[in-house]
């Protein structure tokens, strides 16, 4: 009796004949098919994002690291720890370039327990550089995501009602530990406001699909490094707010940076407000941001005043946290077959043109210096060939006259 064909699974009909996706250029490569497929990838994400939205300019955000014993795992080179740390550190850099009003915290969960690897703060050298001395960090036990959520939940619930409050959870086991009922947690945690989002290193979990689903936020499990650090840059634009969440103005300061020489004698040395919670900001200084409000000093912007509470800011910081409201419109990709209009590849002619002013303006100088050379030159032959005319008829001997030019 001949066996039943075995029935192919939902999840595996986006597995069937993937031979056929990949087509050898003229040379045999693939490199053209492979970004062909990543070009298509960023696209739907373009389309994918909403315009004309609600967004939360002022972001507060923990970034909750599973430390547990599966870090140690070498799927991802050299192990999870070390490429989830490096990925981390690109993250917070790209963070804080397009959120520059924005904080960040990072969390680190093992052996049951959950501690703070670093505060809540807008100082990105900060963070990055206690993500480098985390990779010696000794990978042992079990996570506890509810020790985690409720340390996050802890400090993010007293934010204020304006701003976002997010949880980034990286998660590498697949059991978690907890003292308590999770479920209730998410409860607490849907109250609060508070979006949670987890990116899966290993198989999808179910706690972590609902942790997600209830909050609004993501879960995605991630393919390879590539895919993972993809995943991470999706965190990187604010969330839509949602449609709840308080309106109020905020009162920021707009402190110019001060520069006072040695020789001024009214300049007084002063400490940085900084220097209170880290050894490495430089001592007394003469120059630095002073807040309009209280005078408090600081070294960089932006900040927030501890004395008086004020947002200090720059311009350009709030330029760049504006840009996420007015996305570019995405465009309708067209193949050079259809197309039937003049065609200019207008970055190129604009280089072009630069160049060739460049070698203009020099070839206009080099003209003008030896049309002046040639010119003095030729006076002075014509006046040596006038005198000697002039000895000739008059008998006389041989006087050069020189022409001062």
């Amino acid at each position: 009796m001949d066996e039943e064909p075995e029935k192919t699974k939902r999840w595996e009909g986006g597995y069937e004949r993937t031979w056929e996706i990949l087509k050898e250029d003229e040379s045999g490569s693939l490199k053209a098919t492979i970004e062909d497929i990543l070009f298509k990838a960023k696209r739907k994400r373009i389309f994918e994002h909403h315009g004309q939205v609600r967004l939360g300019m002022m972001r507060h955000l923990y970034v909750v690291v599973d430390g547990s014993r599966t870090m140690e795992d070498q799927d991802l080179k050299p192990n999870r720890l070390t490429c989830t740390l490096k990925l981390l550190e690109y993250f917070v850099e790209e963070y804080f370039d397009q959120n520059p009003i924005s904080q960040i915290g990072i969390i680190v969960t093992k052996s049951k327990r959950a501690e703070k690897l670093t505060e809540l703060s807008g100082n990105p050298r900060k963070h990055i550089a206690s993500l480098k001395k985390a990779v010696d960090m000794t990978c042992h036990g079990e996570p506890s995501l509810y020790n985690s959520l409720n340390l996050a939940m802890q400090t993010l619930k007293h934010m204020p009602g304006h701003t976002s409050r997010e949880v980034l959870i990286i998660f590498s086991s697949l059991t978690t530990c907890d003292p308590s009922n999770i479920y209730d947690l998410i409860k607490s945690l849907k109250a609060a406001k508070i979006r949670v989002s987890v990116i899966g290193l290993s198989a999808e979990v179910r706690v972590c699909t609902v942790l997600a689903r209830e909050t609004g936020g993501t879960y995605h499990v991630i393919l390879d490094e590539s895919h993972y650090k993809e995943l991470l840059t999706h965190h990187v634009s604010p969330p839509p707010a949602s449609s709840s969440s308080e309106c109020s103005l905020i009162r920021m300061g707009f402190p110019q940076h001060t520069i006072a020489s040695l020789s001024d004698q009214d300049a007084k040395p002063s400490f940085s407000m900084a220097h209170l919670d880290s050894s490495t900001e430089p001592g007394l200084t003469l120059g630095g941001y002073f807040c309009p409000q209280c005078r408090a000093k600081y070294s960089e912007l932006p900040v927030e005043c501890k004395i008086c509470g004020l947002t200090l800011v720059s311009a350009p910081h709030l330029a760049r946290s504006y840009h996420h409201l007015f996305p570019l419109e995405s465009f309708q990709e067209i193949s050079l077959e259809e197309y039937n209009g003049e065609r200019f590849i207008f970055a190129l002619c604009a280089k072009m043109y630069s160049v060739w002013t460049v070698i203009c303006l020099f070839t206009t100088l080099c003209i003008a210096v030896l049309v002046v050379f040639i010119r003095i030159h030729l006076l002075l032959v014509c006046d040596i060939i006038l005198s000697y005319i002039f000895c000739f008829f008059m008998k006389r001997k041989l006087q050069p006259i020189y022409r001062v030019t």
